[in-house]
Formats: structure tokens, C-alpha cells, sequence
């Protein structure tokens, strides 16, 4: 069986005494559903390389591994796609998605996904790893997106979403001008029940925080920048159309978009940060904006 590089801690001085289940469960966050399927495996867990019981006590200076079988995304095709990487490590794939591609595959859309194009990357370096994006991005809608390398790092980045810790950052073109310069949306979202692929405001709906900045203002749109507070579908481009200021070439929520060279809607993932599983620092990840957003911001100002 081939393993992951192990995810690696070194014991404090002030953990020095703790059950090591204590050290993981605490220190490494480790959900109890994932620690039942580490300790199923060969290696397991280990103290300074020894294979341990989860409920011996350790010493300062310990260091503690957490051994992860090799998976395979079996059921992807790899087809060479061309990938734009930001950043790539034993436990993380960060992404500059392009506009015009679904990240998975999906029970019509098989193949030409990001997926479909991870996949054969991660082949071409001889490497094994189930493809795990840590969270989505709409076919049109470009920037930087996140791939996990193993059931550790997925685990732990979306526990940092679910306490608000990973800053998502994105940039639009919106049709006329915002109410305000700076504000924030709190409009619940949810399924339109007449057209269920839509999403709609509705006070029946799941929470949906988005903030806003105006960053110029042009004669018919502006382009704006946003942060969520929380992830649900379609939400900055539900939230914007609410506010009377729908995303330039957005055809699901836009209302004509005359004039506008954009033939998708204007919206780019600028910016990713949150804690990195392995190393704990604080990490951030930037993508400038694309050609085509960039010519549509200098057709506005014309």
C-alpha cells in the first residue's frame, strides 16, 4: 500500500503528558470519522516513527505522523488541458481557472472538465490523488480555485469555512451603480420553484451574506469588489441582480447587457486565503484579471 507525505506535528511543551488521541483531536482537528479510517490503515499514526495506540501519552518534542493511503480518481478520464497552477505542494493544487470549463464532472459532462485536466497533470508526475476540489466555481466564472490532495486537507480547509477563517475575495463588472459605495447584502437565497436551476431572495431562504466595495464607476457599470460570508450558489450574482445591478453578461440573471463585449458573466475569483493544513501559516492566493474582463473594463471607459 502507498502512503501520502505524512502530515507532521511536533509536540509543545506545554502538550507535554497528553493523550495523543487528545494532541489529534485538539492540536490537528482531525475528525473522529477520519481518525477511525487512519487507524484501519498499516502505518497509522506514529510517534517519532513508531506505529502507537491513539491512547498513549506523549513528550515534548514527539513528532507525531499521520499516515494516508494513496487514493485515485478512478472514474476521471485525464485529458491533457492546459492548467494554469498557481501553486502546488504535496497537499494542495491551486488553480487560476479559466472562464468556459466545469470543474467536475457530472453525470452528462464527462470529459473537457478542470477534473478531466488535473487528472492527466497529476499523471504526468507519476502521482496518485483523488481529485477534491475544496470548494466551486460557476463554468463561466474564472479565478483561483483549490484542490486538496488528501481527506486531511479537504477536512481541515472547509472547518475554516465554516468558521468564516478562509477569505474569499472576487471581482465583477456590474450593469448601472450600487446604492452605495460600500455595503453589505443579508438576503437569504434559494431555489426558484418555478425554475429550479435559478436561485432566488426569498426570506424562506438559507442565510447569504455578501460584501461589497465600488471600485470605479463608468457611465452604464461599475466594477466592484466582493467578499462572502457565506458560499451559497449563484450568490454574488443573485445578490447583485437583487440591488438592481446584475453581472455584466450574465445570461441566467442579467437583464439584456446591451453593449457589452463580455460573452459570459463578469465575475473572477481575485483572491483565496486561509490556513494551510500542513504548515499552519496563514497563506494567500492571488489571480490578476483576465483579457477579457480587462477589455470590457476599457470598452466601458471609452
Amino acid at each position: 500500500m502507498n502512503y501520502y507525505k505524512p502530515i507532521a506535528y511536533i509536540v509543545q511543551p506545554d502538550e507535554h503528558g497528553w493523550i495523543l488521541k487528545s494532541v489529534l483531536r485538539e492540536k490537528l482537528n482531525i475528525s473522529r470519522r477520519l481518525l477511525s479510517r487512519i487507524k484501519l490503515t498499516e502505518k497509522g499514526v506514529t510517534v517519532n516513527g513508531k506505529r502507537e495506540f491513539i491512547n498513549i501519552r506523549v513528550n515534548t518534542g514527539d513528532l507525531i505522523e499521520i499516515h494516508l493511503e494513496q487514493e485515485t480518481s478512478q472514474y476521471i478520464e485525464p485529458q491533457n488541458i492546459p492548467l494554469n497552477i498557481i501553486y502546488e505542494d504535496d497537499f494542495l493544487l491551486i488553480l487560476n481557472k479559466q472562464a468556459g470549463i466545469i470543474v467536475h464532472p457530472t453525470h452528462g459532462h464527462k470529459a473537457n472538465t478542470l477534473a478531466n485536466g488535473v487528472v492527466y497533470h497529476w499523471m504526468q508526475k507519476n502521482e496518485n490523488y483523488r481529485f477534491r476540489p475544496i470548494h466551486r466555481l460557476d463554468e463561466e466564472t474564472s479565478g483561483v480555485l483549490a484542490i486538496a490532495k488528501n481527506p486531511y486537507v479537504h477536512q481541515q480547509i472547509s472547518e475554516q469555512m465554516i468558521h468564516n477563517q478562509v477569505k474569499k475575495e472576487y471581482v465583477a463588472i456590474v450593469s448601472g451603480h450600487l446604492p452605495d459605495l460600500k455595503g453589505t447584502v443579508n438576503a437569504p437565497i434559494d431555489r426558484d420553484s418555478e425554475q429550479p436551476h435559478l436561485r432566488i431572495v426569498t426570506d424562506h431562504g438559507y442565510p447569504a451574506v455578501t460584501y461589497y466595495k465600488v471600485e470605479e464607476e463608468y457611465e452604464s457599470a461599475s466594477m466592484v469588489r466582493l467578499w462572502l460570508e457565506t458560499g451559497r450558489t449563484h450568490q454574488i450574482r443573485v445578490h447583485m441582480k437583487h440591488l438592481g445591478c446584475p453581472l455584466v453578461g450574465d445570461k441566467m440573471y442579467g437583464e439584456g447587457n446591451e453593449g457589452s463585449k463580455m460573452d459570459r458573466q463578469a465575475l473572477h475569483a481575485a483572491k483565496l486565503a486561509f490556513y494551510h493544513p500542513n504548515t499552519r501559516k496563514y497563506v494567500e492566493f492571488t489571480a490578476s484579471l483576465p483579457k477579457d474582463m480587462k477589455s470590457e473594463i476599457e470598452h466601458l471607459k471609452l
